[in-house]
């Protein structure tokens, strides 16, 4: 198989799937004795001819593996196709949301101390959504689950690993405005957010 032929695989798997695929993965399917290297490479030219044609998409290095992903700005023609109900997640999932990606793996009582409000139902919902997951017990009384992120989260939010989220010491403060508004369940204080960083 040639440069060009495996190019065109590559580019048909990858159009193909709808989660990230591992660069392990489309070398265990061309087969033909092409190294990871190469198919990075290959990754690379893809992308190179999509600039230079002013696509509008790419392909994206997240959650460990490669998807084609469509620019952000045609998102709100996309979203008209679709005529998709918001998936957004409300402050006190993204609070949530937030807590276990910075300090995982942790338990529900850990988060509501940190929240200072119940979290079973966030919890659930995000579940739900496949953004966190169980991972164990912890070695306590009572035994309590573990919750952690899941590869879902790191897709939802384009990040390739963990290891790509801010630094919570580069926030403001006034970056965490929201986190203020009053929720159902009670207000969020400062000292709370001040938690997410110990």
């Amino acid at each position: 198989m040639d440069r060009e032929e495996a190019k065109r695989i590559v580019e048909a798997l990858l159009f193909v799937s709808d989660k990230p695929v591992s660069i392990d993965t489309l070398k265990d399917v061309l087969k033909d004795g092409i190294e990871p290297a190469q198919v990075r490479e290959i990754i690379g030219e893809l992308n190179g001819e999509y600039a230079a044609s002013c696509r509008s998409f790419s392909v994206k290095e997240i959650a460990g593996g490669f998807q084609m992903l469509t620019d952000p700005i045609y998102s709100r023609w996309i979203a008209a196709l679709y005529k998709k109900g918001s998936d957004r997640l409300t402050g006190p999932s993204l609070e949530t949301l937030a807590i276990i990606a910075y300090k995982q793996p942790l338990t529900r009582s850990d988060i509501e101390i940190i929240r200072g409000v119940n979290v079973d139902g966030v919890l659930r919902t995000l579940e739900e959504r496949d953004l966190v997951k169980t991972k164990g017990r912890l070695d306590a009384p009572g035994r309590p689950i573990l919750y952690v992120t899941t590869n879902e989260f790191l897709q939802h939010f384009g990040l390739r690993s963990l290891e790509e989220l801010p630094n919570l010491k580069e926030f403001q403060e006034s970056d965490l405005d929201f986190v203020r508004e009053p929720q159902k369940s009670g207000v969020i204080n400062k000292a709370s957010v001040g938690d997410l960083g110990t």
